[in-house]
């Protein structure tokens, strides 16, 4: 968008009293987007592609120098994990403290390799992209600083990968789009799910036909977070619950979304169009912030807030006409499930409750039918880096293929598996569930991001064709990690 353009809708806005996303100067946190700005987003989706970065192969990296920002949560992992991967120079990490830098820094030494640069503070990313010349971007921070920093990095010349979600609002999914054709860097958004084991199997046995036509696929975050997510010691500055203060609608889609979408060819064939989303009520986050305030007023700032309501469920239709349900729900008191359902005119595949399932009719298979099914249809990937992810870790392995797989793709000229396609309708769901909520739940349309090239973008490549030459390194014995596998 135009700067003149920008300062149009943000005059337009203020006058009519209407609250713009993404416009700094009118809110101080992202809304659900205005009926205004989904317009626009959808005449953005109508003017057609300045470049396809769905299948675009960039030049080869035989050294692939990675500069990694925010080590809270997520981001001792990455170093952790990246740090086994040949080809990979750990240039610099970033930390708005700089203990946290430092201690991910041992963490690369620990394995042999020379230590990172060191870079902290406010601005300190910045710092750091400017002036190591960087090939990747690797960013696992809190979300509303995901699409700034995916943004600097590909307008100063690296490829982005970002965790999830990768944008909050309407108007950063198409900056996104736009820098990443602009610049052609890739912007990959981080979504270690769609590197789990069940969820390739099943994508390759979609991939093969063995379902028939997929028709209706369902995915989920339901995990219970309030320990965490009230916890001094979890979030910096606990901004994970403060998101949860703001936002009413489905914060956290993409776990439970990529890898049905995968399944479903979503950008490569098919297309979300629109969606419905409906939320409950919240019955629990108010009255735990009420009960912890009675003992410590730090928690008085979470008193009345209108929190996000305990469970979210979106539909959404596609150009096909097909179906995709996607649940979220991180208060109530249940097991931990992404559900991963998917169901075909052949038949169907659900991971969760465990054990994994398959059927081809009234009842699943027996345990000795689906050892053979893993055994002819578990892909490439899965073959060549699978237990030495298991090993290394993060979630089972499953981070550690997706890092793997990047840092190959990269090394090798290779399309990603996500591009920046996926990260922004995927990432999208977030405020237009907001929209579909504050509308009593009526259907609101999603933006095609791929202007059109979704009917020819071809699928997910799942052969290591072309590539699987990047070894891995220091993971004989079993690596004790002590990854946090919380996202």
């Amino acid at each position: 968008m135009s700067s003149n353009r920008r300062n149009f809708l943000r005059h337009l806005a203020i006058g009519s009293g209407a609250l713009a996303v993404g416009l700094p100067s009118l809110a101080s946190t992202p809304a659900a987007p205005s009926d205004r700005e989904l317009r626009i987003a959808l005449e953005k989706a109508g003017k057609g592609q300045r470049f396809n970065m769905s299948g675009y192969a960039a030049p080869k990296i035989d050294k692939v120098r990675v500069g990694f920002i925010g080590q809270g949560q997520r981001g001792p992992g990455a170093v952790q994990r990246m740090s086994y991967i040949d080809g990979v120079e750990i240039v610099a990490i970033c930390d708005l403290l700089p203990e946290r830098a430092t201690k991910s820094n041992q963490l690369v030494t620990k394995t042999g390799r020379p230590a990172a640069k060191e870079y902290s503070g406010e601005n300190g990313w910045k710092d750091m992209i400017l002036k190591e010349k960087l090939d990747l971007v690797y960013i696992t921070t809190p979300w509303e600083l995901h699409t700034p920093m995916a943004l600097f990095a590909m307008e100063n010349g690296s490829h982005a990968a970002s965790e999830v979600p990768i944008a909050l609002t309407l108007e950063d999914c198409w900056k996104l789009v736009e820098t990443s054709e602009k610049t052609k860097k890739h912007c990959m958004m981080l979504e270690n799910c769609c590197y789990d084991f069940f969820e390739l199997l099943t994508l390759n046995m979609a991939r093969q036909g063995l379902l028939g036509e997929i028709v209706h696929a369902e995915g989920a975050y339901i995990h219970d977070l309030r320990d965490l997510n009230f916890s001094k010691k979890g979030y910096q500055n606990m901004w994970r619950l403060r998101e949860n203060a703001k936002h009413n609608g489905n914060l956290y889609p993409t776990h439970g979304l990529g890898p049905i979408a995968q399944c479903m060819n979503i950008n490569r064939g098919d297309k979300m169009d629109y969606l419905v989303s409906m939320q409950t009520n919240d019955f629990m986050m108010g009255e735990i912030a009420k009960e912890k305030a009675a003992t410590d007023p730090f928690f008085n700032e979470f008193v009345g807030k209108p929190f996000r309501g305990n469970m979210n469920t979106t539909t959404i239709r596609t150009a096909k006409g097909k179906t995709m349900m996607v649940q979220h729900d991180v208060t109530t008191p249940r097991p931990y499930s992404r559900i991963h359902l998917v169901s075909g005119t052949k038949g169907v595949a659900s991971k969760y409750p465990s054990p994994e399932r398959i059927a081809f009719g009234h009842s699943w298979i027996k345990e000795e039918e689906l050892k053979g099914l893993y055994d002819k249809y578990t892909p490439e990937i899965i073959r060549r880096i699978g237990e030495l992810a298991k090993k290394v870790g993060g979630h089972g392995g499953m981070d550690f293929m997706m890092d793997w797989r990047l840092i190959d793709c990269l090394r090798n000229g290779l399309p990603l598996d996500q591009d920046v396609y996926d990260a922004a309708s995927w990432s999208c769901i977030f405020p237009l569930s907001e929209k579909s909520i504050s509308k009593r739940s009526s259907s609101v349309d999603i933006p095609d991001f791929t202007r059109g090239a979704w009917k020819t973008n071809a699928p997910v490549e799942l052969t290591l064709k072309g590539g699987g030459t990047t070894g891995v390194i220091g993971v004989d014995a079993k690596v004790e990690s002590k990854q946090l596998n919380v996202h």
